[in-house]
């Protein structure tokens, strides 16, 4: 899959640009925790820079509007949600990464993303200058896809700019609508992400092993059908492996699963590229709550002889080993999910253990994607998967999902050259 790139538009010079970025990162008391998704758009930032282009960013902050929407008219409801949602902490962080990286950089925050505030402020914009526009989803319009709010976006620029692959599954205004009004293009990192994602699955090198961990098979179902069918092994992890147990007939005991899902998990348990934990790290109650909780390593067929008192929270030694004889001689892994409840340690070995695995094999190319699965692998500063060459790691959570399931994404679709894949 081809994209129409940004670095195909000759003369930037002065040209207006709308980049779509994905700055919905960690705040807490108006500090920012992780600067990952800054950090990947920064090569397309600063060569829009160097060409002379006045760059205009736009994001989202979490959901400003929960499950509704509203019409945020009402001052007293925008105003509590501008103080929770804004993105001035982002520009305050973006501030100093660019007076770092660029001798002179002119950074201007506006609180709104459209309306006569915003287009007085980009009148003043020189070349080179950079803004940074408040949370698209203070408006209803982003989230529905509304063609008056993506034509209000896009009349305040000449050209607008994707470089944000986390939110390209969504049928946003700043994502799909938009691209009707203006020609677009793809940024430096989304056109990372669509290559090292579409050789997973359009070039796999043998044996491809996928490990998929996480909680909910319903949002990985879909994932896990389409790398059976092109990975030589799906090596299955964390609570979404309890649905095929069950459908297997082994005991969970009280362990998370859902029963929506067990005849799906019924039909892909007889693909023999599916491979299930030989054992599990289980936790049991105990009568006396003065007594702390047993903690038992146990192979999948002894789970019958236990009570119900019990709950799957990781994978067991011996999956380990088992899972780790499939990644020591693969030659291309992706790995999207925990592979047990890694808040605690506990719980935390299996996707600890694995990491390391991985961490050995530099022959494979590695892509590794999902919001827990770098959560968790953040606790793994010491060791060195987090600095492989030839590892990938993908920005997307339920856009790497989407894509690898085979999917063209909403936010996609309008930036490839070619429609065939």
């Amino acid at each position: 899959m081809k994209l129409k790139s940004i670095k195909n538009v000759k003369n930037l010079k002065n040209k207006k640009i709308l980049l779509r970025v994905n700055f919905d990162c960690p705040v807490k008391n108006g500090r920012l925790l992780d600067e990952t998704r800054i950090q990947a758009v920064l090569p397309t930032i600063k060569y829009l820079m160097n060409k002379g282009a006045k760059v205009i960013l736009i994001s989202h902050l979490g959901r400003p509007l929960g499950n509704k929407k509203l019409n945020i008219k009402n001052e007293k409801y925008k105003s509590e949600t501008q103080k929770q949602y804004t993105l001035k902490p982002l520009y305050n962080h973006l501030k100093k990464i660019l007076k770092h990286k660029a001798r002179v950089i002119n950074l201007k925050f506006v609180n709104d993303c459209i309306g006569s505030k915003v287009e007085g402020a980009l009148g003043k914009m020189n070349s080179g200058d950079v803004v940074l526009l408040e949370n698209l989803r203070f408006y209803a319009g982003e989230e529905t896809n509304n063609p008056k709010f993506a034509e209000q976006l896009a009349s305040l620029a000449d050209i607008y700019v994707n470089d944000a692959f986390p939110v390209c599954h969504r049928r946003h205004a700043s994502v799909n609508a938009i691209t009707r009004y203006l020609p677009s293009y793809a940024g430096f990192n989304l056109e990372e992400e669509i290559k090292n994602l579409s050789d997973f699955l359009r070039k796999p090198s043998r044996p491809f092993v996928a490990l998929i961990g996480g909680a909910k098979i319903s949002t990985k179902i879909g994932l896990i059908r389409n790398l059976a069918k092109v990975a030589d092994y799906v090596l299955l992890g964390g609570a979404l492996a309890n649905n095929f147990l069950v459908a297997g007939g082994y005991n969970v005991g009280e362990s998370t699963y859902e029963p929506k899902m067990l005849g799906l998990s019924k039909k892909l348990i007889k693909n023999k590229k599916i491979i299930l934990p030989a054992d599990v790290r289980v936790k049991l109650k105990v009568k006396n709550q003065k007594l702390k909780a047993q903690i038992k390593n146990i192979k999948i067929n002894k789970l019958a002889e236990l009570a119900d008192n019990f709950r799957i929270l990781d994978i067991g030694e011996g999956t380990i080993r088992l899972f780790s004889q499939y990644v020591k001689n693969a030659k291309m892994i992706i790995w999207n999910g925990p592979l047990g409840y890694f808040e605690d340690k506990n719980f935390n070995q299996g996707t600890m253990a694995m990491a390391r695995r991985i961490s050995k094999n530099r022959e494979a190319r590695i892509a590794i994607g999902g919001g827990e699965t770098i959560a968790a692998l953040t606790q793994l500063t010491s060791y060195p998967i987090n600095r492989l060459s030839n590892l990938f790691i993908s920005t997307g959570g339920g856009a790497m999902l989407e894509f690898l399931e085979g999917k063209i994404l909403p936010g996609i679709k309008p930036l490839i050259t070619s429609n065939k894949r």
